[in-house]
């Protein structure tokens, strides 16, 4: 195998610049940019409201629930774009056999999704309280 340091020249050449234009525009926006300190941007933000009370507070557990059935809902449904992929080139290609199992697998994989999703809407996981 024949390695030649120059090929890569152009990368490097590339990532060099890039990486020193966003440094020196975040020099620039520092050095350039308004300092007005002032005590509403001094106080704590969170979330579009001032904060109110102690941040040791307890919150309820439906606001968990909604963020693992985001994360669980979302990383499920990644799975689907490696079937979309596969499955074109499968219809591209010489391996038309393997459409069949490779349909029924995702029809599965959906029903299965559908099924979680209706037995979360009966728990009532969805209703904001």
């Amino acid at each position: 195998m024949d390695f030649q340091l120059s090929t890569y020249y152009p990368i490097f050449l590339f990532v060099i610049l890039i990486v020193g234009l966003a440094v020196s525009i975040l020099i620039a926006a520092h050095v350039i940019g308004p300092r007005r300190k002032t005590p509403v941007k001094e106080m704590p933000y969170e979330s579009g409201m001032d904060p109110i009370g102690s941040a040791k507070q307890r919150f309820d557990i439906k606001f968990y629930l909604i963020a693992i059935l985001f994360l669980v809902f979302d990383v499920e449904l990644l799975f689907l774009y490696p079937w979309a992929v596969s499955g074109y080139e499968l219809f591209k290609g010489e391996a038309e056999r393997l459409q069949t199992p490779i349909f029924w697998e995702l029809l599965v994989f959906l029903v299965t999704l559908a099924v979680a999703y209706l037995y979360a809407w009966r728990r009532g996981v969805f209703k904001w309280r």
